[in-house]
């Protein structure tokens, strides 16, 4: 309890953003779910053989895994908030839409006969008898919807829409099971106080409702209207892969920018995603710049040279070619240190069988159970090169980045994928196995950004190009260390390593 209350206190101002940004994603998800499926099923209340088409539809449409959902909306809207918003309002259509054309169709026949003998329109009839006697029936089904809307909007964060899944998703990436329990009750409190709520709302007259909820639309309209015409400062969004090294390096570049040049407005989005996710809201705009690494440019993001270079310089110039040339991307002077993909053992295990490389893996390849991230499982340079190169094939299983070092640690694998530089390397006294056939390129981490933005910004490039070198492969994971297992802000990591290495003035 220490822990959760330590935990709550020093990070409560991330908390109050994460549930502002769940709460905003799922009130308007619900509202713009309600302005679809009420008006439908009115529309269709004489018709129910189209009522039931559309039911069948609705009802097919919640069937589709979440995951799958934000996937496939991505290479059509990006990703962030509209993917998040757009996912939403669809899981939210089918409680609205059955419950709302329930409560019309049961109505009493004689009261709809006595609203009709009394000569009451179409209009009338809907408006002062069958949406008040439905109304329950109606609120029923949003109440529904909007606990099923903010239970799925923690997925949100995984494409960079925010909100409370952030909590859980560092919980996780750093073993930190009390944030993890924080973004869930945070999560589910948010249900239970807007699920009573609603109900209270039972007491509520149907059209005063509905007049105070258009007044809140318009007058959110006429406010984002009025921030849109009034002149801006420069602003730019910075957003981060999982994990705490782009954290910690995100945070560095604010750091730099924002002494140089302090009216520039910067935005932080840690754990955005993955690489895919990343490259894409760069190329849409959505974000203004991201770390990136030489090696992954070159397996992943661009066309392969002909003949790859070997030496990390080379790798550099190739990449930085190749994003210029493809997609007008500017990829700026790398860091020093290189964080390149590894295999990793307990240290039981490699003296157990005298495994030192990823070659003395061939003689114990029977022993051998994998779990790699999904990533590493599809890559050239993961698996599939390890396949190729060294002729290896075991026994392999797929699971989050984030749960794989703990999965080795507690035997559930004996063998993983990792980066050099992870701090779980130190934390567990694993043991790295040499690439003795030269698989994995070299990874030095760069800032990523539109060639355009370089351009119109040469002050923000001449920032970021002080960290030009800098950063070891042995200062990265002492940083990553501080914040996984020590619990360490990576913001204050970050301001101090650059105010210790003369790169800024004054600590925080």
């Amino acid at each position: 309890m220490a822990d959760f209350w330590h935990t709550l206190v020093t990070q409560r101002g991330d908390l109050l953003t994460a549930l502002g940004q769940h709460l905003i994603l799922s009130v308007v998800s619900l509202l713009i779910a309600l302005m679809i499926a009420i008006p439908l099923a009115i529309w269709v209340i004489p018709k129910p053989k189209t009522a039931n088409v559309f039911l069948q539809i609705a009802g097919v449409l919640q069937t589709i895994p979440s995951l799958a959902l934000l996937g496939m909306l991505i290479p059509l809207v990006g990703i962030g908030s509209v993917p998040a918003v757009i996912s939403l309002v669809v899981y939210a259509l089918l409680p609205i839409f059955q419950n709302t054309y329930t409560g019309l169709t049961e109505i009493d026949p004689s009261l709809e006969e006595a609203a009709t003998a009394f000569g009451m329109t179409r209009w009338e009839k809907l408006h002062k008898v069958e949406l008040p006697l439905a109304w329950p029936m109606i609120l029923s089904g949003v109440r529904t919807a909007l606990v099923m809307i903010i239970g799925t909007a923690t997925l949100a964060a995984l494409i960079g829409a925010g909100g409370l899944g952030t909590f859980i998703l560092l919980g996780i990436n750093r073993n930190n099971n009390t944030m993890t329990l924080i973004g869930a009750l945070a999560s589910a409190l948010l249900a239970i106080i807007l699920s009573f709520a609603l109900r209270e709302i039972k007491q509520i007259r149907l059209k005063p409702l509905l007049i105070t909820v258009a007044i809140a639309v318009l007058g959110g309209g006429g406010f984002g209207i009025y921030k849109l015409v009034q002149p801006q400062p420069v602003s730019i969004t910075i957003a981060g892969k999982l994990g705490s090294e782009p954290e910690i390096l995100i945070n560095m570049y604010r750091d730099l920018i924002e002494a140089d040049n302090p009216n520039v407005k910067v935005t932080l989005k840690p754990n955005f995603g993955q690489t895919s996710f990343l490259f894409s809201a760069l190329k849409s705009k959505q974000i203004t710049l991201y770390p990136e690494f030489t090696g992954t440019v070159l397996e992943s993001l661009v066309d392969k040279p002909k003949q790859q270079a070997t030496s990390a310089n080379g790798i550099y110039r190739q990449a930085k070619k190749a994003l210029q040339q493809q997609d007008q991307l500017s990829l700026l002077p790398p860091l020093k240190y290189n964080n390149t993909y590894a295999l990793v053992v307990t240290r039981a295990f490699a003296e157990k069988y005298h495994v030192r490389s990823i070659s003395d893996l061939a003689k114990v390849s029977n022993q051998i159970n994998a779990g790699f991230d999904l990533e590493f499982l599809d890559r050239t340079d993961g698996y599939k090169g390890i396949q190729k190169r060294y002729g290896l094939n075991f026994k392999t299983q797929s699971m989050s980045a984030d749960l794989r070092y703990e999965a080795l640690h507690e035997g559930k694998v004996n063998v993983t994928d990792g980066y050099s530089t992870d701090s779980q390397i130190r934390q567990y006294d694993l043991v790295v196995l040499k690439d003795d056939r030269h698989l994995f390129p070299t990874y030095q981490g760069a800032p990523l950004m539109r060639t355009t933005t370089a351009k119109a910004h040469p002050e923000i490039v001449r920032s970021l190009k002080r960290l030009q070198n800098k950063i070891s492969a042995a200062d990265m994971q002492e940083m990553n260390y501080q914040v996984n297992v020590q619990k360490k802000s990576a913001a204050k990591v970050a301001h101090h390593y650059l105010v210790a290495h003369h790169l800024l003035g004054g600590e925080r």
